[in-house]
């Protein structure tokens, strides 16, 4: 008879991880920093928010001075108390100095708060970016782990399949031990090429994200210590929410909403604007004046000079009741405006709330599957020796094998899910920053 002992399973663990062990392995930390160079939405979101303080220069343009050139060339004839025949060209430089303009400078307010909106959705891209990074990562140990289990499951059930057939040989077993061991093993066979095909689908997604080939993740450090959420009230979290970006994006959107009804409301006010106008020409002008005596003649041929200087006051007194209507258009915005953030918040803090519990949940799987590791290691090592000394049979040694494979890729599965979901609470909370990858990062194996 023959069976593996602890150190041989160990042995086999450790074989079956070494055909998929990492070369050269990366850290989570240096693909995110590959990522944020790569990824197509966050340098999207990057370049939006890049291009709003463009359009919060064109906004402040409103109330700066604008100068213009116009040039032409003319012929003027008049035909009345004087016959009068000029032609020439002239240049005149023209210029505009707002001096009051509610309207233009709520514009102004209104793309500054855009501008912060654009921010809020960068930060928002950049958490993404964090998360999927951190779960694409994990997606790749947690199917390297599944892939090794199965192997050393596969290895483990053979060395059992050998047994068998050598105890039906000497007719110490029936040939049903070897019939039960044999579509064990058959059914490894086919768990090994599924997890194959899973860790080499993972390793493409990771690869895709982060613009490289053959990414190696690192292992988690061993032993393996997971950190509690901090700080460990949920309600605390909750109370940390109103920095989230969709929180501030909703708050922006009601600020941007009640700059729209004030800038409605700027419709009933006037406007009032510096001008400034010089012009030089030269003309050839033929006046004929007729008189008593005979028609006068007077011609000219030179250069002629204009210029102005004013205050223009513009005051609006009616538009067909656009202004009063367009004011309640935008106060019925206002009030959709903040519904909207109270919708946010509460969003927010629901999933602040989900993601604390979630995280707890799966720190006492964690705790549980160690302790069912530690059991089922136990079970394995009693079910071996009852199979030695003949009180067990060979499927029991085969389904103590299965549950011990089975606990050790569910507590891999799970501890990576805590450091993820980890990641996901901080971001429901909108306390995510790329920080928060560089200490995820100490979990690894150097």
């Amino acid at each position: 008879m023959s069976f593996l002992s602890p150190n041989r399973l160990g042995l086999a663990c450790a074989l079956a991880f070494a055909a998929v062990a990492p070369v050269q392995a990366q850290s989570l930390a240096e693909l995110f920093d590959v990522a944020r160079g790569y990824d197509a939405t966050y340098l999207a979101a990057r370049a939006l928010a890049d291009s709003a303080q463009y359009r919060v220069a064109q906004a402040r343009a409103g109330l700066r001075p604008s100068v213009g050139l116009t040039a032409d060339y003319k012929r003027t004839e008049q035909n009345a108390l004087q016959d009068v025949d000029a032609r020439g060209p002239s240049a005149t430089l023209a210029g505009k100095q707002p001096l009051f303009n509610r309207s233009t400078s709520v514009s102004i307010e209104q793309a500054e708060r855009s501008a912060d909106v654009s921010v809020a959705d960068l930060q928002t891209a950049e958490q993404e970016l964090i998360v999927r990074v951190a779960q694409t990562y994990f997606d790749v140990l947690a199917a390297q782990d599944t892939l090794g289990s199965a192997r050393a499951g596969k290895s483990a059930i053979a060395e059992q399949l050998a047994s068998a057939k050598r105890n039906f040989e000497v007719g110490t077993a029936t040939i049903t031990d070897t019939r039960e061991a044999q579509a064990r093993f058959d059914l490894s066979t086919a768990q090994e090429i599924a997890a194959e095909n899973d860790l080499r689908i993972k390793r493409l997604a990771l690869d895709q994200l982060v613009g490289r080939t053959g990414v190696e993740p690192r292992p988690l450090a061993t032993p393996v210590a997971l950190p509690p959420p901090v700080p460990d009230s949920v309600e605390a979290w909750v109370s940390q929410t109103d920095t989230a970006p969709s929180i501030r994006k909703a708050q922006l959107g009601y600020d941007i909403a009640k700059l729209e009804t004030e800038k409605a409301q700027a419709g009933h006010l006037p406007t009032v604007d510096l001008d400034a106008a010089y012009g030089r020409g030269r003309t050839n002008q033929t006046s004929v004046t007729p008189s008593a005596t005979g028609p006068s003649t007077v011609n000219y041929n030179g250069s002629t000079t204009q210029s102005s200087i004013g205050i223009t006051l513009r005051v609006p007194l009616f538009a067909g009741f656009a202004v009063q209507n367009r004011v309640k258009e935008t106060l019925a915005l206002e009030e959709q405006s903040r519904n909207n953030l109270d919708a946010a918040r509460r969003t927010v803090a629901q999933a602040t709330r989900t993601a604390f519990f979630g995280v707890q949940s799966g720190q006492a799987q964690v705790k549980a599957l160690e302790a069912a590791e530690s059991s089922s290691q136990l079970a394995l090592e009693a079910t071996q020796l009852g199979y030695k000394v003949g009180v067990r049979v060979n499927l029991d040694v085969l389904n103590a094998q299965t549950q011990l494979y089975s606990t050790q890729r569910d507590l891999a599965k799970a501890r990576y899910d805590v450091i993820v979901n980890s990641l996901r609470l901080r971001q429901a909370a909108g306390q995510l920053q790329p920080a928060d990858i560089s200490a995820a990062n100490q979990l690894l194996a150097p």
